[in-house]
């Protein structure tokens, strides 16, 4: 029989109506909202149990640790057998979840990558909060790396593509357009600051594949991804980095279903306020656009937050199905607030929203779901069904048994750092350089001007501790043939290693430059 709902919970209050959620639905995205303590993150566990049975994978961001229980079966409790008869669930079963961990630093699960240049210009210029002549020279750099075969993957990359256009800038003035030293400059700050945030770690290989998100186990229940946030959440910066790039790879790797049956991926986002406090307002649009297009890829995102004022409106009227936890009112501003939720919703005649919001137990929450044809349900009391899995924080012992036994390790724990940008450009330099000391220092003044600025700004793309000799050996005189022979063989080898890494990096450069057009569409404009 084929699954078309997943069962929230009963009614509250003795109203015994059942609240379900149509999977068709699924995809038109959802809020959880509620005070500390009222229960939105069980409930967040039980939607994602739900989905997880109808086959429909999930992702999950775990802010305070407490979610990874979910990879252990619950245990019995009298309270739980309680609530299940008093909502009519029939049958209570304890069980744990397909889990697969995730960490951005790799240090409670696998690690989550992707390369600056899948990232794309305008997505980090976003970021970055760039101007409009900053944003030129970073699409003047992805546009050179594209031209001369130079993939820029990590954040050293980056640098080293900076620091070029600085060297070179009244060339590639001429070439793309006013290159300032003060674009690069106030460049460089802005990615020391997402650098001070952890994103070293997440910008490499192997980077993440989308499609990885989205397994289901031999039973064909949905993989539930946790993403372990605890660290992540003190760098607001990087978890919009990492969910915007997230929602657009998505959007860029799914085709267009429309409305299917049930989701291809469900998202849950904690803490949602952590992401729009002081968010520019640049990015708030982006979000609402990614939120509004995504829908028809199949994918639906779920919000959790204390209260529905921290998401901004233009993306809480996206928001079709809601779980609505109690609210404390204790000031003018939150009685507004309050009054402002219970207008959201479609009303019951049998109860006042507002007083439902107020008074509504742990456990128990005001809910409203996607009806036929979309329309939202009438308001209900509900009282949240129990989970199946433990509720707390899993034991180290289980995260690394889970951990060791996941397919995921084999690819993604070992990370990459093949042939790439700042390799390239260090090579160029140090052939530079030595061009630089078969010029007679002592000659012509201009020539000997050249030679040494040229030296000097080869230095600039040398890798930390790839420096051998001094300066004074650098100089010396060539002594001997098979010194001569020797350097020679190695201006080859760095040649043959140059043309080697164009040839690695011709369907690199092509493939980016086509995901990054896909990627531009969506977030051309302001």
């Amino acid at each position: 029989m084929t699954q078309d709902s997943i069962f929230i919970g009963g009614g509250g209050e003795g109203y015994g109506v059942a609240e379900t959620l149509l999977l068709k639905y699924g995809n038109r995205h959802g809020l959880i909202a509620g005070a500390t303590g009222t229960g939105k993150t069980i409930t967040m566990q039980i939607m994602a149990e739900e989905f997880s049975r109808a086959g429909v994978p999930v992702f999950l961001t775990d802010i305070k640790g407490d979610v990874s229980g979910m990879a252990m079966p619950g245990t019995p409790r009298d309270s739980f057998q309680r609530r299940a008869d008093t909502i009519g669930l029939d049958a209570l079963h304890y069980e744990a979840m397909p889990v697969t961990f995730w960490d951005l630093f790799g240090e409670f699960g696998h690690p989550v990558r992707t390369t600056v240049a899948d990232m794309g210009p305008l997505l980090l210029s976003r970021i970055l909060e760039l101007t409009d002549a900053q944003e030129g020279v970073i699409n003047v750099a992805f546009r050179l790396a594209d031209e001369e075969g130079w993939p820029i993957l990590d954040l050293d990359d980056l640098r080293a593509m900076l620091q070029f256009l600085s060297d070179n800038q009244r060339e590639m003035s001429a070439r793309y357009g006013n290159v300032t030293t003060a674009s690069i400059g106030a460049i460089q700050r802005r990615l020391l600051v997402l650098e001070n945030q952890g994103a070293t770690q997440f910008f490499g290989e192997p980077a993440l594949d989308i499609q990885d998100l989205m397994r289901l186990t031999p039973e064909g229940h949905g993989r539930v991804n946790l993403l372990h946030a605890e660290r992540l959440m003190t760098t607001p910066r990087l978890y919009a980095t990492f969910m915007l790039w997230l929602l657009s790879e998505l959007f860029e790797d799914l085709p267009e279903v429309g409305d299917p049956d049930k989701p291809k991926l469900v998202f849950f986002f904690d803490e949602a306020h952590l992401l729009f406090n002081g968010a520019p307002r640049a990015l708030i649009e982006k979000v609402e656009q990614v939120a509004r297009l995504i829908r028809s890829k199949g994918v639906g995102v779920y919000f959790i937050t204390q209260n529905p004022d921290d998401v901004p409106d233009t993306i809480l009227s996206q928001l079709g199905n809601r779980v609505q936890h109690a609210l404390r009112a204790f000031t003018a501003r939150d009685q507004q607030a309050l009054r402002r939720a219970a207008q959201t919703y479609r009303p019951n005649p049998r109860f006042e929203t507002e007083v439902a919001i107020r008074e509504v137990g742990v456990g128990e929450a005001v809910t409203s779901f996607l009806e036929a044809k979309g329309v939202p349900g009438i308001v209900e009391r509900t009282l949240i069904r129990p989970p199946s899995s433990a509720m707390g924080p899993c034991d180290d012992a289980t995260r690394r048994q889970i951990i060791a036994a996941s397919p995921m390790g084999r690819k993604y724990d070992t990370p990459v750092d093949r042939d790439s940008a700042q390799e390239m450009l260090a090579r160029r330099a140090e052939k530079a350089a030595r061009e630089a000391q078969g010029q007679d220092p002592q000659g012509d003044g201009g020539q000997a001007t050249e030679a040494e600025e040229r030296y000097s700004r080869a230095r600039r793309y040398q890798p930390p501790g790839s420096i051998r000799t001094t300066r004074a050996e650098d100089e010396a005189p060539r002594k001997s043939r098979s010194t001569r022979s020797s350097r020679s063989s190695r201006s080859d080898s760095v040649v043959d290693a140059f043309t080697k890494s164009m040839a690695r990096s011709l369907g690199t450069r092509a493939g980016s430059a086509i995901v990054r057009g896909v990627l531009g569409g969506l977030f051309r404009g302001r």
